[in-house]
């Protein structure tokens, strides 16, 4: 499903040249629930973003459903994103001045939907996330881990097969942390496709295929035990 060929991206940065990701090679198999680890400043949101549709790499090929993304016009893959893709980051990115329910609105209103279909939408989002009684609250008005609700309920307005989640409980609690994994899972039960970079290897045994990147190069970490994949797996309650 996704498919990186001969990856590098590279930049100055106070003078000197950055590898990010140097000539990395990558399968994302459909349904995968798979982290990226490696410490602050390896190149992880690099790599989404690459990844993403957001920003070319410098060399080499990206592939979603066997379409090469950046060969693409940029108004056809900015359709390929809304379509395909969902982006979750770890500073919400709400606006400021949008209530909960508007926030929310924002995609749908992109995607031409009818103002009413909006609004139902997106209640219906936010209610599934646990804010039915926050839809009219400003991003200053709600907790870090109600703003990354919001942003989850936001994420999943167009429905999107691929869900991108660059470190997403990194602002938050331990215990809103773990809502916002769970939820996580339970969008990857339905079938979704998940990739999420992280440096905190709790967050990362939620997932159940670990990588890691260090000096802009991916090497394996392996899959998870299954006895870990199923307690994490269980039902119940996501947020």
């Amino acid at each position: 499903m996704l498919r990186l060929e001969s990856v590098s991206k590279s930049y100055k940065h106070r003078g000197r040249m950055v590898n990010a990701l140097d000539n990395v090679s990558l399968e994302i198999e459909k349904g995968e629930f798979v982290s990226i680890m490696g410490p602050s400043g390896s190149g992880k949101s690099t790599f989404l973003l690459v990844l993403g549709g957001m920003l070319a790499p410098s060399r080499g090929k990206v592939h979603l459903g066997g379409v090469s993304v950046y060969d693409l016009p940029l108004s056809e893959r900015a359709e390929l994103r809304r379509k395909r893709l969902g982006f979750l980051f770890q500073s919400y990115n709400l606006v400021p001045y949008l209530t909960a329910l508007e926030n929310v609105q924002v995609p749908l209103l992109l995607a031409g939907m009818p103002a009413e279909k909006q609004r139902a939408r997106a209640g219906e989002l936010l209610d599934r996330v646990g804010l039915a009684d926050r839809l009219d609250h400003k991003p200053s008005e709600l907790s870090g881990g109600q703003q990354q609700r919001v942003a989850l309920a936001r994420m999943l307005a167009n429905d999107p097969e691929i869900i991108l989640a660059d470190e997403p409980t990194g602002n938050l609690d331990p215990e809103t942390s773990t809502m916002i994994l769970e939820f996580l899972q339970s969008l990857h039960r339905e079938g979704r496709t998940i990739l999420m970079v992280t440096h905190d290897p709790r967050a990362s045994a939620y997932a159940h295929k670990s990588l890691r990147l260090a000096e802009g190069r991916i090497s394996s970490n392996g899959a998870h035990l299954a006895a870990e994949a199923h307690r994490k797996s269980r039902p119940g309650s996501p947020v």
